[in-house]
């Protein structure tokens, strides 16, 4: 017998301040990434899917990325934090999708 199925995990990468697409609030969004990995005998053995998500904290709603995307976004988030004083990252780069 031979056990096997896929499980997802949920890696949140960075919390930005982006203009939200939906309600158009200026608010913390997170950048979430998940994966599906194939499992046998219940233990994870390689990656199915990756997909890539920002959500507002605001109004709850979800923009799906590609990751080239997602990536810019990271790197806009990396590069505030060093550049910039904190508690202004990221308010200089609104996103709408």
């Amino acid at each position: 017998m031979i056990i096997f199925g896929t499980k997802g995990y949920l890696h949140q990468l960075a919390i930005l301040t982006l203009v939200c697409g939906s309600c158009g609030n200026p608010s913390a969004h997170t950048l979430r990434k998940r994966v599906t990995k194939f499992t046998l005998f219940f233990v994870p053995l390689f990656p199915v899917s990756t997909k890539y998500a920002t959500q507002c904290t605001f109004c709850g709603a979800e923009q799906k990325l590609d990751k080239v995307q997602a990536d810019q976004l990271l790197a806009q988030s990396a590069a505030g934090h060093l550049g910039q004083p904190q508690g202004q990252q990221g308010q200089q780069q609104p996103y709408q999708h």
